[in-house]
């Protein structure tokens, strides 16, 4: 089976059988996205629900977020990981956003990476879903479902990136982030995966290795 042949199985499984994915994060624009992005890193999206709602009632613009102090922000985000650098990031994010970008998010991946607590992954996220950027966000559950249905064997993220990039089309693009993230978060876990109730098997690389005595 050539690569092409294997991405082509792949998403095609995902495109008919789930043919709506999107992000579990909530948020009602991409102020809000943003700021739940950041926030969800090495964190989960259950928590990041959990603690957003009152940080975006309290804090509901840019103007809003970037005159908070440091005390005024921890308290909503302090349930997440890293909550000391990611109430700082939030605030100097917003006040970026306010100094270089007329307060509002911007499109383009560089611009979206000098943001405090935007990397490349987060700024992935927000010029795919935001503004329908052809780019595929890779976390951990993309780079390891990635490495197990052998899409890609990069070492790093922006190598396993390039990967899928190359080999899935334009218009895929968006969606098969969710696919591959949601069937990481919800099948293909990192220690015990469900590889019993899997329906892409067939394309693993692991599943296939001799089971260890």
């Amino acid at each position: 089976m050539t690569k092409k042949e294997r991405f082509n199985s792949i998403i095609g499984w995902f495109a008919e059988n789930q043919p709506v994915a999107q992000s579990e994060l909530h948020y009602a624009n991409p102020f809000q996205l943003l700021i739940a992005v950041i926030l969800s890193a090495q964190c989960t999206d259950r928590r990041v629900n959990v603690v957003t709602p009152p940080l975006f009632e309290r804090f509901p613009t840019p103007e809003d977020l970037a005159s908070a102090s440091f005390d005024e922000v921890y308290p909503y985000v302090k349930s997440v990981s890293y909550p000391n650098a990611k109430a700082r990031h939030l605030i100097a994010m917003a006040q970026m956003l306010l100094a270089d970008y007329n307060g509002e998010v911007p499109s383009d991946i560089d611009a979206l990476m000098r943001l405090p607590g935007v990397g490349r992954k987060t700024a992935n996220v927000i010029a795919s879903i935001v503004y329908d950027k052809p780019v595929i966000a890779v976390d951990t559950h993309v780079f390891r479902v990635a490495h197990r249905l052998g899409l890609s064997n990069g070492s790093t993220p922006y190598a396993v990136e390039q990967d899928l990039e190359k080999y899935i089309p334009v218009e895929q693009r968006a969606i098969s982030h969710h696919w591959l993230i949601l069937h990481g978060r919800y099948v293909c876990v990192a220690r015990k995966p469900k590889c019993e109730s899997c329906p892409l098997t067939a394309w693993c690389m692991e599943f296939a290795l001799p089971q260890k005595p």
